[in-house]
């Protein structure tokens, strides 16, 4: 168990839970309008985003030379804290949800969460630890100005404001949470 400790404070999870309660917390307290209107989905979308960016930073240990000399199998590890970093995020915002003012559907936040972990696992592998944040941030921003999704190269653009039950979307989550996941377990994060 104190390996657990140990490597959870090596990889900033403290630091980084707090930051996704906190920004969990203020988006929805800037929600709550008291209006029976459907929400928004750049609210959520924006609460997933930082959270997930929030906690890619721990993607990367202090060194990533004694990293990779350790006698422990890094593949599962690393599979297993990509996955947690989506589950924490989404199930903070579903627990922020219970306050009152609903943001989001379960399927939206779980599709959101997987997706957008996975960029930041390709962040985290292509561009560093330190880095990881710049393909949500990016992705994200593009699908905020993206036009209309009327066809499908639209609709990847936009696959987190899509509602829950979009195939376009679900599929472009699913392939990014699995490349992602897959390349960060494999190859680990990029040295500094």
């Amino acid at each position: 168990m104190r390996w657990l400790t140990l490597y959870a404070r090596s990889r900033q999870v403290p630091a980084s839970f707090a930051v996704v309660v906190i920004s969990a917390v203020a988006v929805w307290a800037l929600a709550r309008d008291g209006g029976t209107e459907s929400a928004d989905p750049r609210l959520p979308t924006l609460v997933l985003a930082a959270g997930a960016m929030a906690a890619s930073i721990g993607l990367g240990g202090q060194d990533l030379a004694l990293d990779r000399t350790a006698a422990i199998r890094w593949v599962p590890r690393r599979a297993v804290h990509v996955l947690l970093i989506g589950a924490v995020v989404g199930a903070v915002l579903l627990a922020v949800q219970t306050l009152g003012e609903d943001l989001a559907s379960t399927a939206f936040v779980a599709r959101n969460c997987a997706g957008l972990t996975g960029l930041c696992a390709i962040g985290a592998t292509i561009c560093g630890a330190p880095y990881a944040w710049t393909p949500p941030i990016s992705w994200l921003a593009l699908s905020f100005v993206a036009p209309s999704p009327t066809d499908v190269p639209t609709q990847v653009m936009a696959w987190m404001l899509l509602p829950p039950g979009t195939a376009t979307g679900t599929w472009t989550a699913l392939a990014l949470a699995v490349a992602g996941t897959a390349a960060y377990a494999v190859a680990g994060p990029r040295p500094r």
